[in-house]
């Protein structure tokens, strides 16, 4: 018994790694992941972005893009218009999150499967 004690000791645990902390404390929020995913394929208008997000309300989006604009993910752009538009895009740290949603995607594929009530349909749902 304290040969096992000694392997689940405090020593034996290693703490979190930080980055790995604030990668979550960012993407563990429900909707940034999807919010970066739109944005991965280029810069979008702001009711855009609301239509591709089912779901979302336009103040957790403009909630979200704040704190993605605030970690340097994200950049705002206004039109001048005539009407006034706002677009978002990613900044090249934002862009070279591009491989890890690509591993984390084909990863929920291989481990996740289909989220329940989805059809066959290729991805284009």
């Amino acid at each position: 018994m304290a040969e096992r004690n000694a392997e689940h000791s405090e020593d034996a645990c290693r703490k979190v790694d930080v980055g790995i902390t604030r990668v979550f404390e960012l993407f563990g929020k429900r909707w940034t992941g999807p919010i970066v995913s739109v944005l991965m394929q280029r810069a979008v208008y702001f009711a855009e972005l609301r239509r591709a997000i089912p779901g979302i309300s336009e103040r957790m989006l403009s909630d979200r893009l704040t704190e993605l604009a605030a970690a340097g993910l994200v950049v705002r752009e206004v039109d001048d218009g005539p009407p006034l538009r706002v677009a978002y895009r990613l900044t090249e740290a934002g862009q070279a999150m591009e491989p890890a949603l690509k591993e984390l995607r084909m990863w929920s594929e291989s481990y996740l499967g289909e989220p329940p009530g989805e059809g066959d349909c290729g991805g284009n749902c």
